[in-house]
């Protein structure tokens, strides 16, 4: 041979790379015991084969652990390591195997097994940037998952990346938005040596205004957002903002106005906002006056049977195409389907009256349940009739300003469809089987949960009232404005072609303050800087994830 160098395919060994290739020398390739003749290359044998086609042969023929080719005859499969599973770290070191070691030369920490769980939490959102994990941000999952590293549930080897642990959650709240429960799924170590209950070891590590109120085992493909059938959300606001607009207020005169020349063929009604006695010698008193006695006011049963008729209206399936933002009427996902809305009898809490709505639906987008709570508020405070709601579905865009989002609270989701499920794998099984899955349910930690709501978000949601007025703060800009946008709060119950919006930097739009979305103090003080903002444009993947 004039080569000094051949090479030569060796046959897979377990673990080797397909097609693998090691170059030998002549003398090492010499050196070789020598095979059967029926095993050596074809051109050799058969002189009619020239050295082209006989390497095209040889090329598609398997070969031994030498690297030469041998017969499959009689060989239906291989049947080479079946049935066999690769061990892994966790039982090398159980037989005593040489531990590996960080970079510094010390031994690292046996791998403990992960198990895919759901963590049922609970959270205060003031001061933090919503709920989804994200770098260089102070968000719920961003303390959890470092609170979980600190405590052991989550390995040193994973505490880099969350990605690693697979963590999902049932709902993404945005910013500011609390939740008196949520689900997160992720895989964690439940057993560590030395820590019996590893759900007050990981309370130890989280902020007083986050909360884990237990963790189940799930299947391992557990998604608590698909799975996931419904969620309920609870508004809560103080009576006080139902009161109609103040009768030198720009908003009075625009709807006084605008209801007079669509009734002027024939003598219009009352107005359900003149003549209100709340405001009765009023019209030149202070912010501060006015303040005091709207603390003191209380809601009639009449506004209170009117607020509970309207809220029917959202029940069943419908369009909420103009409930968020940047909808378009054809979009199917804007279709969402209400289960239940509870509007509890007022309760006083100091010298307010406040009031909490309940809405139980199968899933929210984006500042749909504030908006959803502010046409309640709006129609009722100028008694335009329920219908207007039903008009709200149709392909007409309607501009409905968003409510405050310190009141907006995250009550809990459900898991009904997957309990039972998982209740028909569990007939034949025992809490004590590997495979057991118990129901997720939050009713067993409904003491504790109601404890940390009136603790952390509604004593902060009073607080912040009482202190700063907020919601005073946030009726009189609605008062304010006296544009076209509001045109269909009126006693037909109709929408007016002026008040539909056709284009987005229109004339005269109604301008949001960004205040009334923050939920503490600080972020409040950061809102007064920038008071106003145009109606808001989101990124689709937001738009799609945020609910609330």
């Amino acid at each position: 041979m004039d080569d000094t160098t051949t090479t030569v395919k060796r046959g897979l060994d377990d673990g080797d790379e397909s097609e693998a290739k090691r170059v030998k020398t002549v003398d090492e390739v010499q050196e070789e015991p020598q095979v059967k003749a029926e095993a050596a290359p074809e051109s050799e044998t058969d002189p009619s084969l020239d050295s082209t086609a006989a390497e095209k042969k040889a090329k598609g023929k398997r070969r031994d652990a030498a690297g030469f080719a041998h017969s499959r005859k009689g060989k239906d499969k291989d049947t080479k390591n079946t049935g066999r599973r690769r061990r892994d770290r966790n039982e090398e070191d159980a037989e005593g195997k040489p531990a590996a070691t960080e970079d510094n030369g010390e031994p690292k920490a046996p791998r403990l097994p992960k198990r895919m769980c759901a963590l049922l939490i609970g959270f205060c959102g003031s001061g933090y940037s919503g709920m989804q994990i994200q770098n260089n941000a102070k968000t719920i999952e961003n303390a959890l998952f470092d609170a979980m590293v600190r405590a052991g549930a989550v390995s040193q080897d994973n505490a880099d990346d969350p990605v690693k642990v697979n963590i999902a959650r049932a709902a993404r709240t945005d910013a500011g938005v609390h939740a008196a429960g949520n689900v997160v799924s992720m895989k964690m170590i439940t057993t560590v040596p030395g820590v019996p209950d590893m759900t007050a070891r990981i309370n130890e590590e989280l902020p007083p205004e986050i909360r884990l109120w237990g963790h189940v085992r799930v299947q391992n493909s557990f998604n608590p957002r698909t799975l996931c059938d419904s969620r309920k959300y609870t508004y809560f606001f103080p009576t006080y903002i139902l009161l109609p607009p103040k009768p030198n207020s720009p908003l009075y005169r625009v709807l006084t106005e605008h209801a007079a020349a669509s009734l002027s063929s024939s003598p219009p009604p009352p107005s359900p906002i003149v003549g209100h006695l709340f405001w009765a010698n009023a019209e030149s008193s202070t912010e501060a006056e006015d303040m005091a006695r709207k603390r003191a006011w209380r809601i009639d049963p009449t506004q209170l049977e009117q607020l509970r008729t309207s809220a029917q209206k959202y029940l069943m399936t419908h369009n909420f195409h103009n409930f968020t933002v940047n909808a378009e009427f054809s979009d199917r996902s804007n279709q969402r389907v209400m289960k239940n809305i509870v509007i509890a009898d007022p309760v006083v809490y100091g010298e307010t009256e406040w009031i909490s709505v309940l809405f139980h639906g199968q899933s929210f987008m984006m500042h749909q349940v504030r908006k959803m709570i502010s046409a309640l508020v709006l129609t009722c405070r100028t008694g335009t009739p329920p219908q207007i709601i039903d008009e709200l579905y149709g392909p007409r865009k309607i501009f409905i300003p968003k409510m405050p989002a310190l009141g907006l609270l995250l009550d809990q989701p459900i898991f009904d469809t997957y309990n039972v499920r998982m209740g028909r794998v569990n007939e034949k099984l025992t809490p004590a089987d590997a495979d057991y899955r118990p129901a997720i349910d939050f009713s067993e930690h409904q003491e504790k949960m109601d404890a940390f709501k009136q603790t952390h978000i509604y004593d902060n949601m009073r607080k912040v009232e009482d202190r700063d007025g907020l919601y005073d703060g946030w009726i009189r800009m609605v008062d304010a404005y006296e544009g076209n946008d509001l045109l269909y709060l009126n006693p037909k119950g109709t929408i007016p072609p002026v008040a539909i919006i056709k284009d987005r930097h229109r004339k005269n739009a109604f301008m949001e303050k960004k205040l009334f979305d923050a939920t503490s103090f600080p972020e409040m003080k950061a809102g007064l800087e920038l008071a106003e903002e145009d109606e808001e444009v989101v990124g689709k993947e937001k738009k799609v994830d945020t609910e609330g």
